[in-house]
């Protein structure tokens, strides 16, 4: 049993009630506890759930390494799709009983199989339009947004949507009198903290993305400083990188 608290880093505390461990280190005991009968597979069932965003963090890494060490098959169930991407060789997601996607995590990021699997994995916002021959046209007039769907090559003047991530959005100060191809809207909030600003957009053209719409644009903190943009300022956003759905 010595040896297995020494494997969890927890071998000082060997003469501890349970009452006396912190929740972090019951988590580890109790994966202790599992390895004892030298199982062939681990099965992990919101291990971290209870605890804080910092121990969290600190047991995800620990698990990693000790993993690594092991050479344990390891199914983990979370909730937490940052969790899932940091510990994971391979990642599984379900939706109603049904699995949606499954591939390593990078491959997930980067190729979401469906608009849940793109919805499911972080912020992100949903544009609405019409798709018509490897094309996405987003809002109207002068300031109408075309997105390349090259996959959609074969689609005639459909109902189509569009997932971009904050972090994919172009951020610029509008110029009254200039011709803007972009959505533009009013930064209602700016939160900087640490190396990020998270961005809060109400969209001028309310009517083109519903009631209540608010569109999230990530910059640096350094970016944010340098444009010196103001709350209640009208800026110009422009997509990147966007994943094309049609409906139907």
């Amino acid at each position: 049993m010595h040896e297995l608290l020494g494997l969890v880093q927890l071998d000082w505390l060997a003469d501890r009630y349970p009452s006396q461990l912190s929740g972090g280190q019951r988590q580890r005991i109790a994966l202790a506890r599992a390895l004892a009968v030298e199982p062939k597979v681990l099965l992990l069932d919101e291990p971290f759930g209870a605890l804080d965003a910092k121990v969290r963090k600190e047991l995800r890494r620990w698990l990693r390494r000790l993993h690594d060490e092991l050479h344990v098959t390891s199914n983990f169930v979370t909730h937490d799709q940052e969790e899932a991407l940091e510990v994971a060789d391979r990642v599984l997601l379900m939706n109603k009983g049904n699995i949606e996607k499954i591939g390593s995590p990078q491959d997930v990021w980067d190729h979401p199989a469906s608009p849940f699997v793109y919805g499911f994995l972080g912020d992100v916002n949903l544009f609405h339009g019409r798709a018509h021959e490897g094309e996405m046209l987003i809002g109207a007039d002068q300031h109408a947004i075309r997105l390349e769907s090259p996959e959609h090559g074969q689609v005639q003047d459909a109902k189509a949507f569009a997932y971009v991530r904050p972090q994919d959005l172009d951020v610029t100060r509008y110029t009254s009198g200039t011709a803007h191809t972009g959505i533009v809207a009013k930064l209602t909030r700016a939160i900087v903290v640490g190396p990020v600003a998270r961005l809060e957009l109400e969209p001028v053209e309310a009517g083109l993305f519903g009631k209540d719409a608010v569109i999230e644009a990530q910059l640096s903190a350094s970016q944010y400083r340098q444009q010196d943009f103001k709350e209640g300022e009208t800026l110009v956003l422009t997509p990147r990188k966007a994943r094309v759905f049609v409906e139907g």
